[in-house]
């Protein structure tokens, strides 16, 4: 039977409840990564790849949870800094024309 291939595996989709549970299984050495696989039926690779993104959302997520900033994601927290930036440049800006206009005049403007 030259040629021929055995067919694949349906792919399993596993819920993100499914997932989280096998990272805690993981993580807390309940299971193995292989012991793991078996369990839910997938592959090795599945569950590395499952722990990596579970352990870069929980890193992401804590970088994010500032101290007296509850509930502000990554993205609102820099937007808050931004914009305080922002009013903090141009009062300086208005700072310096009006010493600009006290020291030469408002005839250099013109």
């Amino acid at each position: 039977m030259a040629g021929s291939t055995t067919p694949r595996k349906p792919r399993k989709r596993l819920a993100p409840s499914e997932k989280y549970e096998m990272f805690v299984a993981v993580l807390s050495g309940q299971h193995t990564q292989r012991e793991a696989a078996e369990h839910w039926g997938v592959n090795r690779a599945t569950v590395v790849a499952i722990a990596r993104t579970a352990k870069q959302g929980a890193l992401d997520a804590l970088a994010a949870s500032a101290p007296g900033r509850a509930g502000q994601s990554l993205e609102q927290a820099q937007l808050a800094e931004a914009r305080a930036e922002i009013e903090r440049l141009r009062s300086a800006i208005a700072e310096q024309a009006v010493a600009l206009h006290l020291d030469q005049g408002k005839a250099i403007w013109a």
